[in-house]
C-alpha cells in the first residue's frame, strides 16, 4: 500500500510540474509529421506579422494579428498595394492609404490556427513583436504547415527541426 502511494504521489508530482511548467509558444510545424520548424514564446497581446505573395496578382499582402487570452491569432489589418483577383473589396470596418498601401482594418477574424502550403516565393516575412522568426525559404518548400499558439509542456516529446 505504500508502494502505491509514493507511486501516486510521485505520478501526480510530475503531472503538477508538467502543467506548471508549460510555456505558451507560438509553433510552426509540419501539418502531417508535426516536425516543428519554428517555435518562440509567444503571449496574450502579441502582434503577429505574415507577409505573402498574392499567387495571381504577384503583389505583397500583409496580415497583421494579435493573440487574445484563448491563444486564438485575430486578424486585425490586411494590406496591399492594388485590387485584384481574389482581393476583398470590403474587409474590416476601416479603411485608409499609407506609402501606396491600401489597408482595411478592424477585421476581427479568429483563427485557432491557419494552415499553407510554404513556398520559398510566397512566403515572406513572419515576425513576432516586430522580430523576424522565419521566411519562406527558411522553411520546407511545397510542404503543409501549421501556425498556432499552443502551450508546450515540459513532457511534451516534442522534436525540433535543425
Amino acid at each position: 500500500m505504500k508502494l502505491f502511494a509514493v507511486f501516486f504521489l510521485v505520478l501526480a508530482s510530475l503531472f503538477v510540474f508538467n502543467e506548471y511548467s508549460a510555456q505558451t509558444v507560438l509553433r510552426i510545424y509540419d501539418y502531417e509529421t508535426k516536425e516543428i520548424y519554428v517555435e518562440v514564446p509567444a503571449k496574450e497581446g502579441d502582434k503577429l506579422f505574415f507577409g505573402w505573395i498574392h499567387s495571381w496578382e504577384k503583389i505583397p499582402w500583409h496580415e497583421y494579428y494579435h493573440i487574445d487570452a484563448s491563444h486564438d491569432l485575430i486578424l486585425d489589418t490586411i494590406a496591399f498595394p492594388a485590387f485584384g483577383a481574389g482581393i476583398p473589396e470590403n474587409k474590416g470596418t476601416k479603411v485608409w492609404i499609407d506609402n501606396g498601401m491600401i489597408y482595411m482594418g478592424n477585421i476581427n477574424q479568429v483563427f485557432h490556427e491557419f494552415t499553407w502550403i510554404n513556398s520559398h516565393f510566397a512566403t515572406r516575412d513572419i515576425k513576432l513583436n516586430g522580430q523576424l522568426i522565419a521566411r519562406g525559404e527558411t522553411l520546407p518548400e511545397h510542404t503543409r504547415v501549421n501556425l498556432a499558439i499552443v502551450k508546450r509542456r515540459f513532457f511534451d516529446g516534442r522534436k525540433k527541426h535543425s
